[in-house]
């Protein structure tokens, strides 16, 4: 068994459905291929549902406009995949809708919206999307059947971000599909609690649902259908000159993900990785092109570095004293403080001499961190143990990634030379012992520029 998953893009209007449908049709059910589909809510309306959300909650009757151009937007839908033969899908669109309706209503009158309501009120948007696709197939002669992954991906109750409970989920994944030889198509992002209440498995997490349903069952392949040919050597909107790859390994796939490519979810990889299932991801607009594999490590690879990823803004606190040197517990008491805070450290970089510890941050956490740090190290402060923390705003960080460049003596001079030929400033480098991943922070201004001198001189010219 393959388990299909097509993102949002990939539904985004009625002639991109019928496109899937041809897809599926074409390159699996008339080649007698046994597949399970999940399908993630139409384009825009996962956002759409957290607007109208917030207009109910702060008792904004607009709430009731989106609502209806919600409505008559899937309402359109429905009617023009299924012409004279309408009236089935219409009717449970129309009973979703109500339902959603009585929750919005509810919390325009009691003022309140907490994440458990969010993410029932965000479950809808893969609810829609899935019954109007499986009664559209049904009605075309593709036997298939409507499921609610809610029944079986079975979460812990953080709402909005839901941890996996994988041994029950995998035992109910595992016992309905004994019972059923139909194709599923299969609402991507939502789980819910041992109490039956809706969760959500973060934004991008149709992919992960996928990937449970494929590690569950012990699938072929897992294909991750989206709007790009693969993983790219780059984002391609800041370098031209970027191509698709052949193949990467999973913790490649993992760094590059992590480090700003929106190609798949990073927790996606996790169980794909512990049953060794090959990931694929494919574009619905060229069907035929054979995409990228995230499959384990492949030692015959010729590149040595996989690709290039960024986060475009960052803020980089610098903590230095003479007094740190040779102090055990400063780097506990400073990692503490920030995850007591729920501030997540993109990047640590610390010299040898202990002198100093940089640490990059996501801009909105610059402050924020800055003030919890000296509040926790006040008394080394006042001692000039410890002096000013330092924030720098208005920085990117690049990562350049491969398994190859463990191997490879040269790679990361290679790239700080290219850097320093073009007159780029790097500002902090971190490296850690697997030598998957160099990361560099540099100034935001120079990113773009960075981005196209390190692919030119060590990557362009390797296509396949």
């Amino acid at each position: 068994m393959k388990i299909l998953k097509f993102g949002g893009s990939s539904v985004g209007n009625v002639d991109r459905i019928k496109s899937v449908i041809g897809i599926l049709d074409k390159y699996y059910i008339k080649r007698k291929k046994k597949i399970t589909v999940v399908f993630s809510a139409f384009q825009g309306v996962t956002d759409k549902l957290i607007e109208i959300g917030s207009l109910a909650y702060d008792r904004k009757p607009l709430y009731k406009e989106e609502f209806k151009k919600l409505y008559n937007k899937h309402i359109e839908i429905a009617a023009e995949l299924n012409p004279g033969n309408n009236i089935k899908v219409t009717e449970k669109v129309e009973c979703l809708f109500s339902e959603l309706e009585e929750i919005l209503h509810g919390v325009y009158l009691i003022k309140e919206l907490t994440s458990r309501t969010l993410d029932y009120i965000l479950s809808f948007g893969e609810r829609l999307s899935n019954t109007i696709i499986s009664e559209t197939m049904n009605g075309r002669g593709n036997s298939c059947e409507y499921l609610d992954a809610s029944k079986l991906v079975k979460t812990s109750s953080d709402f909005g971000n839901a941890r996996v409970d994988f041994d029950q989920t995998n035992n109910n994944i595992v016992k309905y599909f004994k019972k059923k030889k139909g194709i599923q198509i299969i609402t991507g992002f939502i789980g819910s609690t041992i109490n039956n209440e809706v969760t959500t498995l973060g934004r991008g997490g149709s992919d992960y649902t996928a990937s449970i349903f494929g590690s569950a069952l012990n699938a072929k392949a897992i294909e991750i259908w989206t709007d790009v040919d693969g993983i790219l050597t780059a984002d391609p909107r800041k370098v031209k000159n970027s191509f698709p790859l052949k193949s990467v390994s999973y913790e490649e796939a993992m760094e590059l993900s992590h480090f700003g490519a929106k190609v798949i979810y990073p927790p996606t990889m996790l169980p794909a990785l512990q049953k060794k299932i090959k990931i694929v991801i494919k574009n619905t607009f060229n069907p035929e092109f054979d995409g990228t594999e995230i499959v384990a490590r492949n030692i015959n690879d010729p590149f040595t570095i996989k690709g290039i990823s960024s986060i475009d803004d960052v803020s980089l606190l610098r903590v230095q004293g003479g007094g740190m040197i040779g102090v055990t517990g400063i780097a506990s008491r400073l990692f503490g403080v920030l995850a007591q805070n729920k501030i997540n450290i993109i990047l640590i970089s610390q010299a040898s001499s202990e002198h100093s510890i940089c640490l990059a941050v996501l801009p909105g956490f610059g402050q924020k961190a800055k003030k919890v740090i000296e509040e926790e190290f006040r008394l080394e402060m006042i001692d000039k143990k410890i002096g000013d923390v330092a924030v720098e705003e208005n920085l990117s960080i690049i990562a350049v990634v491969g398994e190859n460049m463990r191997h490879t003596p040269g790679i990361a001079g290679k790239v700080f030379q290219s850097l320093g030929r073009h007159k780029i400033n790097i500002i902090a480098i971190a490296q850690g012992s697997s030598e998957l991943n160099i990361s560099l922070v540099i100034n935001k201004n120079d990113l773009s520029k960075a981005l196209n001198v390190i692919h030119k001189n060590i990557l362009q010219g390797r296509r396949r």
